[in-house]
């Protein structure tokens, strides 16, 4: 079953949220990055809830016939990688998120401000430049 970026994002939001996943952010990377349209990163308090979010978006995906082309991280629970070719998922250990600062790094990046609990996009919104 074909599922657009936009679709599998937010099915990839709705998911995390549903295993309680920390501070959501998705990002419009479309026009930013020639490889996906989207990133979605979250965190989890430990390395058990970070793996229960990664196994969560897979199997509602799955049930919509979207399979990941690859997965990184799930038996260490520190960072999880999950490719869905469009949509690329982050999932961190609160720790490694700030150390790693996608957010940061990707700071040009569009953020999709999300809805609590319905998953929905309710606007685009471009971040501030970090000073220099």
């Amino acid at each position: 079953m074909a599922t657009d970026s936009r679709t599998k994002s937010l099915l990839c939001v709705k998911a995390a949220i549903e295993k309680k996943a920390a501070e959501p952010i998705l990002l419009k990377m479309k026009g930013i990055t020639s490889f996906t349209d989207y990133f979605f990163i979250c965190s989890g308090k430990s390395d058990r809830q970070v793996q229960a979010i990664a196994q969560g978006i897979e199997e509602d995906l799955k049930k919509k016939g979207v399979r990941p082309l690859g997965q990184e991280g799930l038996r260490e629970g520190k960072w999880i990688l999950m490719d869905y070719e469009d949509v690329v998922v982050h999932i961190f250990l609160e720790t490694n998120r700030k150390f790693y600062d996608l957010e940061g790094l990707w700071i040009d990046a569009p953020r999709i401000e999300l809805q609590r609990g319905v998953g929905t996009f309710e606007r685009e919104t471009r971040s501030k430049k970090r000073d220099e």
